[in-house]
């Protein structure tokens, strides 16, 4: 069974220092949690990922499990975690995000600033063999006009679930909130998250509120369903987070956080495809709602700058993809911004991709030896940044929690914000 102990506070009221202890180890709070999507983190062995990187979990997705290899084999197997030799916790989502962005075509929802949706389901390299840009940071002020015949749904909502098209055969599928609840159960994750819809950034007021009223719904069926589940299994190891949305509305944020902290789940999420400059404000006004001893997962999001202020307002864990993604396509996180080693002036130069990082990449290998095994097409480089990428996010969610513990986060902060910026 789940649980969590608040070790240490920001003034603010918001910012903590936690431990969450589930069955397969305790979490230190704040802590970066790497993306294993379909049961692997992409490039990275599980040794990598917990001796080199230093991570204490990783998240699987219910959606990309569910259509391969189907979550009979995952159980199977014996759970997550064995299934994929992670010794450590681990993480479900719901799936809901994935099935939604296929609503309206998968190209519309390129907007969103990071998502599970753009790792798995889009191409690394354009078909001019240029590294595919990063998400863009702000999405559209309009929603992009679509043509339902020449780019037809991949998914429909209704009140009592999503129907989708698999991306992989085309086959159709549907997730309800209990469905979503059995998927999990039989993937075995320690944490696994309600079903909620995840409406786009730029939807009306109207939209998002119908959007928090239908995800509120299926929170309270999805929690019948686990709590019925566990009964029958006679056994309480899987924690059941509920999801707050409101897109970027004080009142609907607010409003969702109130009605989903009123409900008996372990812990929460919080949900949306945020505008960038929304993030930490829209974090704030949930963790002003949101009970005080449960912890708060804040999905999607993992920039260095958006680390440390989701952390400054509440949220204890993160997951996102960029890291590796950008490491695939030879962006590194760097103590004073991202480096692209596609960029000309790298190819010569010796120096570590970050002089002060103490990871195997930096430890090991130049900026010139990796900019070169990208151009040479070698899958060692993507390991390799991937790797650092994840060590320096991880890196930063423990520095964050260690001057939380010592009263000196304000300084850890500028200086962070300060450097990133240069």
């Amino acid at each position: 069974m789940l649980q969590f102990t608040v070790e240490g506070k920001l003034s603010n009221g918001r910012g903590r220092a936690g431990r969450i202890a589930t069955p397969h180890g305790t979490i230190e709070t704040p802590a970066f949690i790497p993306v294993a999507t379909k049961a692997t983190v992409k490039s990275l062995t599980p040794e990598m990922v917990r001796d080199e990187v230093g991570a204490q979990a990783v998240l699987a997705n219910a959606y990309h499990l569910y259509l391969q290899p189907g979550t009979e084999i995952v159980e199977k197997a014996g759970g997550l975690s064995k299934f994929m030799n992670w010794p450590g916790p681990t993480f479900t989502d719901s799936g809901g995000f994935q099935a939604f962005s296929l609503q309206g075509g998968l190209k519309d929802r390129q907007s969103k600033f990071s998502s599970e949706q753009e790792e798995d389901l889009l191409p690394d390299r354009t078909a001019s063999g240029r590294a595919r840009p990063a998400p863009r940071s702000r999405p559209p002020s309009r929603p992009p006009k679509v043509d339902p015949e020449a780019n037809p749904p991949l998914a429909q909502v209704d009140d009592d679930g999503v129907t989708f098209k698999s991306v992989i055969d085309g086959s159709t599928h549907r997730f309800t909130p209990e469905s979503s609840i059995d998927i999990q159960h039989a993937i075995g994750a320690d944490i696994m998250f309600t079903l909620d819809e995840c409406a786009p950034p730029e939807a009306d007021h109207t939209y998002q509120k119908r959007a928090i009223e239908r995800t509120l719904a299926w929170a309270k069926r999805g929690l019948i369903r686990h709590t019925e589940a566990k009964k029958a299994e006679n056994h309480d190891a899987q924690a059941l987070f509920g999801i707050v949305q409101g897109g970027r509305f004080e009142d609907l944020r607010r409003q969702s956080a109130k009605d989903i902290g009123a409900i008996a789940f372990d812990g929460f999420g919080i949900g949306g495809t945020f505008e960038k400059a929304d993030m930490a404000t829209s974090v704030g006004w949930v963790s002003d709602e949101l009970p005080e001893g449960k912890p708060r997962h804040l999905l999607g999001i993992g920039e260095p700058a958006d680390l440390i202020l989701g952390i400054e307002n509440g949220a204890d864990t993160f997951d996102c993809v960029s890291p590796t993604r950008l490491g695939r396509n030879g962006a590194a996180y760097t103590g004073s911004g991202r480096i692209n080693l596609w960029n000309a002036g790298f190819a010569s130069d010796l120096s570590p991709l970050d002089p002060a990082c103490g990871c195997y990449a930096c430890k090991n290998y130049s900026r010139a030896y990796i900019a070169h095994l990208f151009r040479a097409k070698e899958i060692l480089a993507a390991t390799l940044v991937s790797l650092h990428n994840l060590y320096f996010l991880v890196g930063l969610a423990k520095k964050a929690r260690e001057a939380i513990l010592d009263g000196t986060f304000e300084k850890f902060k500028s200086s962070k914000l300060r450097s990133l910026s240069a």
